[in-house]
């Protein structure tokens, strides 16, 4: 990833991380793109770490973030639903760290009940790095939309939990590599 200052094209509104506040960027600012996944932008700025929506990209002079996800076929059983949700959990990203949050170690529940009238029920429970970020309710939205298009989901809760409280050792072997912390 390039560290090359970008100048904004526009007024675009960024969520600080890891506060979660918004906060509107004026048109001429300098930001530094430090991480394109999962659909945003993690963009360093006078101001600290910003996060902008992949739908605001002109603003920075890109025609979009990283893709979503593949769109594949409906899947047709429970377990086929539960494969899909975590394909769709892996696109969600720490807005601080270039992993997703499966392999972070994040999710703790990715649980997918059939309904009586048709479709499935999804009930996603998980964690933050850290107990007193800002960014859990833009992290549950993001992860609710990405499950909200999955094809049979009719009914879905997406929880922010802190027990167990989350410990590096949750993270896969794969991010730790990532991270050179291996």
């Amino acid at each position: 990833m390039s560290y090359d200052p970008v100048v904004l094209k526009r007024d675009v509104e960024a969520i600080q991380i890891p506060y979660g506040q918004k906060t509107k960027l004026p048109k001429g600012s300098p930001v530094e793109i430090t991480q394109e996944l999962g659909g945003s932008f993690t963009v360093l700025t006078d101001l600290g770490l910003m996060r902008i929506e992949g739908k605001d990209a002109d603003a920075l002079g890109r025609e979009s973030a990283q893709p979503l996800a593949e769109p594949v076929p409906a899947p047709t059983d429970a377990k086929a639903v539960a494969t899909e949700i975590w394909n769709q959990l892996k696109t969600c990203y720490d807005p601080e760290i270039p992993v997703n949050i499966v392999e972070l170690g994040l999710v703790y529940e990715n649980k997918v009940e059939p309904l009586p009238e048709g479709g499935f029920r999804v009930d996603v429970k998980f964690t933050l790095t850290a107990p007193g970020c800002g960014m859990g309710p833009i992290l549950q939205a993001e992860v609710r939309d990405k499950i909200a298009g999955v094809a049979g989901v009719r009914d879905a809760t997406i929880e922010v939990v802190f027990d167990p409280p989350w410990t590096q050792s949750m993270m896969s072997d794969a991010a730790k590599l990532q991270l050179g912390m291996m």
